[in-house]
């Protein structure tokens, strides 16, 4: 039987994708608003979020902002040209959006230097506990696990996570207001990049899984591919934590997204 996937629908319809990936998003999608509705993104559009909390969060992500390209890049070299429709497609889509990517971690130390925190305490200074297990998460994932697990922790999780909460931000005239004029619109180029409403990353990175997957995967590797998309989603929550002060509830982000 010819279980080999082919959109036909529209690119950011779920119901173009296979009913397994459907169930997929289905089933984690409880722990992504655990992300998208977190306080953090109100306290920094409502200019609630004190000076130690913006510190936290810019030089918290940092490592996962400065290492993403070189996650994409992992999983590039798990890639090999003609072995599967979804090997090409997932080569192309790496190597163009790496380069893609080359640009944003000097976006986001303008975005940490309009918001008051020095470059040299986003490369350098000492992090908050916790804010580390998003980033070492998507090296590992990256590093060691499938293709499709890494595509779908990173450039599916995160990417999509982070388009929603950095497009809250971004909408606020008021945080938009509080970055000194001068520099204003080169502080928000990483949440305009970010926030883009027709952003389609995510939603490639799906099209890219499930033709590496096709229609009718084992139960076992949907599963599995679930707990790689909630281990990112933690990993996020974990951060967001950290940055307003909260203790940290979770073990490890293994431990959170069992």
């Amino acid at each position: 039987m010819n279980h080999r996937f082919e959109r036909t629908g529209p690119l950011t319809e779920l119901g173009s994708y296979p009913q397994w990936a459907q169930d997929m998003v289905d089933a984690c999608e409880a722990t992504r608003q655990g992300v998208i509705r977190h306080e953090l993104w109100d306290l920094m559009r409502e200019l609630r979020l004190d000076r130690q909390g913006t510190r936290d969060f810019m030089v918290g992500i940092w490592p996962l902002i400065e290492r993403f390209p070189a996650y994409m890049a992992r999983n590039l070299l798990k890639t090999q040209y003609g072995r599967s429709p979804g090997d090409n497609l997932a080569r192309r889509w790496l190597v163009r959006n790496i380069r893609v990517e080359q640009n944003h971690a000097d976006y986001w130390l303008n975005w940490a230097q309009g918001a008051g925190v020095a470059r040299e305490d986003v490369l350098y200074g000492e992090r908050a506990q916790g804010t580390q297990a998003l980033a070492d998460w998507c090296e590992e994932v990256s590093r060691h696990d499938s293709l499709a697990a890494g595509i779908i922790a990173t450039n599916y999780a995160v990417e999509g996570a982070t388009g929603e909460w950095s497009r809250l931000i971004y909408d606020s005239a008021s945080y938009a207001q509080s970055l000194p004029a001068h520099t204003r619109a080169q502080s928000l180029r990483w949440l305009q990049l970010h926030a883009a409403y027709d952003d389609t990353h995510p939603w490639e990175a799906l099209e890219i899984v499930c033709t590496l997957k096709g229609t009718a995967p084992a139960a076992d590797e949907v599963d599995h591919l679930i707990e790689c998309i909630k281990r990112s989603y933690v990993g996020m929550r974990i951060l967001a934590d950290r940055c307003v002060g909260r203790a940290q509830v979770y073990g490890t982000v293994n431990e959170a997204a069992a």
